[in-house]
């Protein structure tokens, strides 16, 4: 691998590294608004923007080598892994009739429709605080949550909007957040009191995604009708309770994501095998007529490749463009014109946008847009704070809601756990459409930006 780190250049100069980003851009709001089914149908427009990115550059050799580099960092190694084993964990937790358990627990609690949907987000709210992952929310949550929406009346997509809204929350205000820590410590200031401020910005956004998921989470046409499930619903599954709380207090208490999906997979399996739940021969088989491995374990694993080769594509694709310094020129170009406190923040804004567009990642945006807005802040007097929460509402807004953003893709994959239950596999563009809870903390953010909210005065004291 080279170790040149002059920029990449590209013909055309280094506008043209904008080039292959704009071609996918275009091609995935043609695929969502053309109701491209799941993540696989964006495979091709990464393909083809990686193919023109290697046109465009001058050195097509170190072009190469960026994009390789890109796909192997550690992070991206990491959900590819755990997006796998949880595919596993979900699909043992099918086969042990814990969504059944869950439909059973629900209807003797009166709770269907929106209310089901209410109850859903709170649950993601509350795994994802005390863990401070939303990927891993999603890959725990969604598999259990999801599939058991049809029996009891509750809208797909706004179900699965739900979760991915829950899962935004406590990537929000979690103390443990990889963008809290990332947005407080890039501020200089500490994580406890950008916490404590976060949350009038956090607790009216999750208060209005309640009232909307409420309104219009059901969906009389999926009540009693899922196929997979009886109506009743059994509570034999219910032992199964055991292996989420295995993830999340493993999680919770700091070990590895990797490591809870493993112990999460083992307990499942003990568990179920335990109490008859399910027979060896279901976690894996040898079809003789097919020369195939099959059953849960495969299966499982088979349902994150989608998700997984989309990830090593698209950090493929946004490597090179922060190779060409082009990121760094677009973050920085407006750091003169600022006048004012709310020039500043308008800037703020606009750059941490730029950065989380560019690079599908929200922690990484606010990494690389973090130093300037730092400088930024300080020249015009706004708090440290309030920096970090500017970028953080930023970082839990828009990568929520488009549809080429990982969190979105992820959810739209795991969606494919309810289709055995009748629930139909929800595409990005959808539910990007149904996180009421980022839409909400975009709402916020617009208005504390404009009318100064939490900026200045006794306000600003009191962070």
């Amino acid at each position: 691998m080279t170790s040149d780190k002059s920029p990449l250049e590209f013909y055309g100069g280094a506008r043209a590294a904008l080039a292959p980003f704009a071609l996918f851009l275009v091609g995935v709001a043609w695929l969502g608004l053309s109701g491209a089914p799941d993540e696989r149908g964006f495979w091709p427009m990464l393909l083809a923007a990686l193919c023109l990115g290697l046109i465009l550059a001058k050195d097509r050799t170190r072009f190469s080598e960026v994009v390789i580099e890109g796909m192997s960092r550690p992070l991206v190694t990491i959900m590819i892994v755990a997006w796998l084993l949880a595919g596993v964990l979900g699909m043992i937790m099918q086969e042990t009739g814990f969504v059944e358990a869950m439909t059973w627990v629900a209807r003797q609690g009166g709770v269907e429709g929106g209310g089901y949907v209410v109850a859903s987000f709170l649950i993601c709210c509350i795994v994802s605080t005390a863990t401070g992952t939303s990927l891993g929310t999603i890959l725990v949550c969604g598999p259990l949550l999801y599939p058991g929406g049809g029996t009891l009346g509750a809208d797909p997509t706004i179900l699965m909007g739900a979760i991915l809204g829950g899962a935004t929350f406590g990537d929000n205000v979690s103390p443990i957040s990889d963008t809290t820590i990332a947005s407080a410590l890039t501020q200089g200031a500490d994580i406890a009191g950008v916490v404590r401020s976060r949350l009038r910005y956090a607790l009216p956004a999750a208060a209005v995604a309640i009232l909307a998921y409420g309104a219009l989470g059901g969906d009389s046409a999926f009540a009693g009708t899922a196929a997979g499930l009886e109506p009743s619903g059994s509570p034999r599954g219910l032992v199964m309770l055991a292996v989420p709380l295995v993830v999340l207090t493993l999680l919770a208490r700091g070990h590895h994501l990797m490591e809870g999906f493993v112990f999460g997979i083992l307990t499942a399996a003990g568990v179920g095998l335990t109490f008859t739940l399910i027979e060896p021969h279901t976690l894996l088989y040898i079809d003789i007529e097919s020369f195939a491995a099959k059953g849960a374990l495969v299966q499982g694993m088979e349902r994150g490749l989608g998700a997984s080769i989309f990830t090593l594509l698209l950090m493929g694709l946004v490597a090179p463009l922060q190779a060409s310094g082009m990121l760094e020129r677009i973050v920085s170009s407006a750091s003169g014109r600022a006048h004012g406190a709310r020039g500043a923040e308008v800037w703020i804004v606009g750059t941490t946008t730029a950065a989380a567009l560019l690079t599908t990642h929200s922690t990484v945006a606010i990494l690389t847009a973090g130093d300037l807005v730092k400088r930024m802040g300080e020249r015009f007097g706004i708090h440290a704070y309030r920096r970090a929460n500017l970028m953080d509402l930023v970082g839990c807004g828009l990568p929520f809601l488009l549809p080429y953003m990982l969190p979105v893709i992820l959810a739209a994959s795991t969606s494919a756990t309810g289709e055995r239950f009748g629930m139909p596999r929800v595409s990005p563009f959808e539910i990007g459409l149904a996180n009421f809870h980022s839409m909400a903390l975009v709402a916020v953010l617009v208005i504390a930006v404009i009318t100064g909210f939490g900026r200045g005065g006794t306000t600003e004291t009191a962070e």
